[in-house]
């Protein structure tokens, strides 16, 4: 049953669709009585109503689904493709779990929320899914993973080198947040020497309560322009948390950021999957050793195993050195070994990268036109290849990084 009311200009239109009569009294309640809010409602389950749901011109559609039956899944992808992420879906379930959660972020709906469902944070979730497709384009963070292979393989590194290499430059800027998932061993905050300020404790045992502002109390800031969510270090504990808790952190952060880079442990915990599942491109970080590669190799077959063909992970070799003469591996026994999937070399230079560290600055502050920041851009950003290596030949000068968002 369709029940929409006139159209009226320049008003933000929410469109939604429920089976729940309670919930559509809340819906009503909330969005009805706003003058400037045109409501419509489709009342039925999305397997019935959803290709009724006339959403084309609205703001922001709100589905109400049982998300632990399959067939509602199914018939919210099939919505989700019609629509071409416009406008952005936020969907209303009433239980979550870690089987839900990966299907959520393969179908990329702008947000979530876990009945009950209060009417302020059913608000705060249409106006952040709104303020994301603004201009009539939902735009979506890019989300690059790094997985070490082993420890002490430097995933570190490459992972704070490539968020800061996508922060862009001067006329090409861009919002980066680097994630270290690693709470129980995790460096990012000691690298970039910056406090930790994401509380596990305040959001764990409510997820749904993390929203735009709390994320932001959350946020550590480089002086580079890049934002950065990393705990404090509990290494004398095994961390594990609910997966709710870091998808939902993580929906919160691709819906404000261009770009998501995650730093994540060599451990694998219930939220592992979700993660993966939900990266653009996932990256596992090997070193130039035989026992190197033949973990990369494990790696890469329980990824595949666990999530799939769809699953494209590519292996970074970090600390590589070109061999010719010398006994020991070549670049041709990497490629061998890896086939398709080596995703490229990093050459070693431990004198920049450690003073990198040392002083908590980028690799580009330490010498401009390095060679470990020309192959970590030609690899994460192709498209400026040409141009870095331009950069790399001109005379070295000052490179200052400025604020992004």
């Amino acid at each position: 049953m369709l029940d929409r009311p006139n159209s009226v200009a320049n008003k933000t239109r929410v469109a939604a669709l429920t089976a729940d009569a309670e919930f559509e009294q809340l819906v009503r309640a909330t969005f009805g009585n706003n003058a400037q809010i045109e409501l419509t409602v489709v009342k039925g389950t999305i397997i019935d109503e959803g290709s009724k749901l006339e959403a084309r011109d609205a703001t922001v559609v709100v589905v109400d689904l049982d998300a632990q039956h399959q067939d509602e899944l199914v018939a919210l992808q099939r919505l989700a493709n019609r629509l071409g992420g416009v406008p952005p879906l936020v969907v209303v379930t009433q239980a979550f779990d870690q089987t839900v959660a990966r299907k959520l972020l393969q179908i990329r709906i702008a947000d979530f929320l876990v009945k009950p469902v209060a009417a302020i944070d059913l608000v705060r979730a249409c106006a952040r899914a709104a303020k994301g497709s603004a201009g009539g384009e939902t735009i979506e963070a890019q989300i690059y993973t790094f997985l070490p292979a082993a420890g002490g393989v430097g995933v570190t590194t490459l992972a704070i080198q490539t968020a800061l290499s996508l922060l862009g430059g001067k006329g090409n800027a861009a919002s980066v947040c680097l994630i270290d998932l690693d709470f129980q061993h995790g460096t990012c905050i000691d690298y970039l020497d910056l406090e930790p300020r994401l509380d596990l404790s305040e959001i764990e045992p409510r997820p749904e309560r993390l929203d735009r502002h709390l994320l932001e109390v959350m946020l550590s800031h480089h002086a580079s322009g890049l934002a950065v969510i990393a705990a404090p270090n509990r290494p004398a504990e095994m961390r594990s948390f609910d997966p709710l808790v870091v998808t939902r952190l993580l929906d919160l952060v691709s819906a404000n950021f261009d770009y998501v880079v995650i730093d994540m442990p060599r451990t694998w915990f219930s939220w592992t999957d979700n993660v993966l599942q939900g990266s653009n491109k996932l990256f596992i970080v090997s070193e130039m050793t035989v026992p190197g590669l033949r973990l990369a190799k494990q790696l890469l077959s329980a990824i595949r195993e666990r999530l799939g063909e769809g699953a494209n992970p590519q292996v970074i070799v970090n600390r590589f050195e070109q061999r010719m003469f010398t006994p020991g591996l070549r670049r041709a026994d990497i490629e061998k070994a890896l086939g398709s999937a080596f995703g490229g070399a990093i050459p070693n230079n431990y004198r920049i990268v450690r003073e990198a560290i040392d002083r908590g600055i980028p690799l580009e502050e330490v010498k401009p036109g390095n060679n470990v920041a020309i192959a970590m851009k030609k690899l994460i950003l192709p498209q400026t290849a040409l141009k870095a290596a331009k950069k790399e030949k001109a005379p070295a000068q000052s490179r200052s990084f400025f604020w992004a968002r």
